[in-house]
């Protein structure tokens, strides 16, 4: 037999359910990832989609064919698998998510022992193998372990919830008042737990999980994803205003003005905050945008260090570095103490731990760092040609414009870096142009020293040459 395995990414399983994501296809993952991985016990968690807990039993009976141990999260966070599988050491774990993609979209994110991601080095490819039919699977199939493996469904929000506010050094303000909007996702369940453990105020937002995502599929990065939120925030004067996505591993801030901050601020907060508590750490942080996070991270007497985007990336780095924390814009935080992976949970309460201690309201915390560094928004092309083709002309170009304008200056040649596609730094401005890990898209980031202007004229300029490739 020979199965669909399109779904199959380079970090995670996606598709449209049931056409390449169904059933058969999460059993049959489960006798995979058992055969290949060989674990004693999984942690297997879903989110709030429709299809999430048929394909949840799947897996589970996959895995119990197997002789594997099952440790059943039911709804929840990734990051509580994440927790789950690290905290009570068991042999891997998988949520079963689509997270930010449409309602008909459904899969799974992996991880190994420890949390430690699945890669293609690591199982992904001989799992994908085995699934399509390929080479020994068939044999997997075959084969009856000697005994079932036990199935255990266990409510962990307790646990969880404590351990997470236990990173926290003081006590949060009584007087805040936070909007959070939890989508109609994941989140609400373990938000309005976390709320009666918080001495602050809470108003609720679609905290009810439904898979039909009556207000909008939860994806905050999308600026038509932030009115409520927004709104909420104003109508309710609230203090700060939080967003969760589906599956809660990121969350989103808005001020007191129900202005949407962008992430790359939040990097240069948290990275603070974090320093406070582990000084002269390590802090990882991607191409895209960095000059804040960097002048933040040496200011507290950190160390910078620079990664590939991707959070397979990142948490490789930071477990290299022995990295505290590190930051990508995009809204994932990864912390050591939470063996080094991505939560939603914990960057919220660490914000709202900064908030309590620095006196000032959220719009003063991130005015500075916004003046100092104004920034393009991550901008995204759908190309024809090939994305080195595109970087190429990119480089070629801006060096040729550049070298024009500051012969009679006599300005540095930039600093250009392939670390992630394409970025070139300049005196006052810099830009980064790098192809998604995960769509067919080349993404866009521009930032400049206070000069809003110039960075929306450079901004135009890159965007008119990368136009020429749609």
């Amino acid at each position: 037999m020979t199965r669909d395995v399109s779904a199959f990414k380079a970090y995670d399983i996606r598709g449209i359910v049931p056409d390449s994501v169904n059933a058969d296809f999460m059993r049959s993952l489960g006798k995979a990832y058992a055969s290949v991985i060989k674990p004693k016990t999984v942690v297997i968690g879903h989110d709030a989609r429709l299809s999430s807990e048929e394909l949840s039993a799947a897996l589970a009976g996959g895995f119990r064919e197997s002789g594997v141990n099952v440790m059943d999260i039911g709804l929840c966070g990734t990051e509580m698998v994440y927790f789950a599988t690290g905290y009570y050491r068991t042999g891997g774990g998988i949520m079963i998510t689509a997270s930010h993609n449409p309602k008909e979209y459904n899969g799974c994110k992996m991880v190994l022992e420890d949390a430690v991601p699945l890669g293609a080095d690591t199982g992904m490819n001989e799992i994908k193998k085995r699934v399509a039919g390929d080479g020994p699977y068939e044999h997997v199939e075959a084969e009856t372990p000697e005994k079932k493996g036990d199935y255990n469904r266990t409510d962990i929000t307790r646990t969880f919830l404590s351990y997470t506010l236990d990173q926290l050094s003081v006590r949060i303000n009584q007087n805040l008042h936070v909007a959070v909007n939890s989508g109609n996702g994941a989140a609400g369940p373990t938000v309005n737990a976390l709320s009666k453990q918080l001495p602050c105020r809470l108003t609720h937002l679609f905290s009810n999980p439904d898979g039909n995502f009556p207000n909008g599929v939860p994806n905050p990065l999308l600026p038509d994803r932030r009115a409520d939120t927004a709104g909420a925030v104003i109508s309710h004067k609230a203090d700060i205003g939080v967003a969760f996505d589906g599956d809660f591993d990121r969350c989103f801030f808005f001020d007191e003005n129900g202005r949407f901050i962008e992430g790359y601020y939040i990097v240069g907060l948290l990275a603070g905050q974090v320093l406070k508590k582990n000084p002269g750490a390590k802090i990882i942080h991607d191409p895209r945008l960095t000059w804040n996070t960097i002048d933040i991270v040496k200011h507290h007497g950190g160390k910078p260090v620079e990664s590939k985007t991707g959070h397979a990336f990142i948490k490789e780095r930071m477990r290299q570095e022995k990295a505290e924390y590190g930051g990508e814009m995009s809204a994932h935080h990864y912390f050591r103490n939470f063996w080094y992976c991505d939560t939603g949970i914990l960057p919220f309460l660490l914000i709202l731990e900064l908030l309590s201690t620095s006196g000032k309201k959220f719009s003063e915390l991130v005015d500075e760092a916004i003046r100092r560094y104004p920034v393009s928004g991550e901008i995204n092309y759908t190309i024809a040609e090939r994305a080195d083709r595109v970087l190429g002309e990119v480089e070629r170009s801006v060096r040729q414009e550049e070298g024009a304008e500051s012969n009679s200056s006599g300005s540095p040649a930039p600093v250009v870096s392939y670390t992630d596609g394409l970025s070139m730094e300049f005196s006052d401005w810099r830009f980064n142009l790098r192809a998604s890990n995960t769509e067919p898209l080349l993404r866009l980031n521009v930032e400049s020293r206070e000069n809003f202007g110039l960075m929306e004229k450079k901004r135009d300029q890159i965007a008119a040459i990368i136009k020429q490739f749609e």
